[in-house]
């Protein structure tokens, strides 16, 4: 007889559950058969044990057009404050946005996201701060796969031969080069609708055809 007994399966919630069966469903090939969920946090800092999430706001993209009516914001209940990021992000200790618990954000993500495409400015900043959350709450890591603006952005710059270019270029850089305007700024679904426009207009100029094309 084996020596070992068999591995007890993970004790997790049914919401995680829920979300983690939509990864049966395979993404379509076409790059706009596919929903891509656009996503920025807002956090008290960058290190991902000792700062946390203030606020996730996303968008949701389908056939080049933002969803409008599926936008997503929560401000989430939190203990630790960083006067000097606040001073960035604009969201106050004693703000009086409604808030929510940091489990209660995640479950609501999680029901938002789905198995969709994420897309962000830098985006694995925002996916390991939401991952790290999940750790927090005895769950595993996000399964979507992602897409990065910056380096989707830079991709266009290698078609052209002409164009100078840098190592780094920041969300500020992108809504300068496609006019976007940055009136909101440093809240959460503020850089998510800047990000989504320059996801847009990149696509644009990459044409892609097929997932695969942006995936790799």
């Amino acid at each position: 007889m084996w020596p070992f007994s068999k591995k007890k399966p993970l004790e997790l919630p049914d919401f995680w559950w829920e979300y983690e069966a939509h990864f049966n469903e395979k993404l379509p090939e076409g790059v706009h058969e596919n929903t891509f969920v656009v996503l920025d946090t807002e956090t008290t800092g960058f290190s991902l044990t000792k700062d946390r999430m203030l606020c996730i706001g996303a968008l949701k993209l389908l056939d080049n057009n933002i969803v409008v009516k599926e936008s997503f914001e929560v401000y989430i209940q939190q203990e630790h404050y960083d006067s000097e990021s606040a001073e960035i992000h604009g969201i106050l200790k004693h703000s009086k946005k409604n808030t929510i618990s940091e489990l209660d954000a995640l479950k609501q993500f999680l029901v938002y996201a789905k198995n969709y495409v994420l897309v962000g400015h830098h985006v694995m900043f925002d996916v390991n701060m939401i991952n790290a959350a999940l750790k927090r709450n005895g769950l595993p890591k996000l399964k979507n796969k992602t897409l990065d603006t910056e380096s989707l952005y830079i991709r266009t710059l290698l078609i052209s031969s002409v164009v100078q270019k840098k190592e780094r270029y920041s969300l500020d850089d992108l809504a300068k080069k496609f006019s976007i305007s940055r009136k909101d700024r440093h809240t959460a679904l503020g850089d998510a609708f800047i990000t989504a426009i320059a996801f847009l207009r990149t696509i644009e100029k990459l044409k892609p055809q097929k997932m695969k094309d942006l995936l790799r």
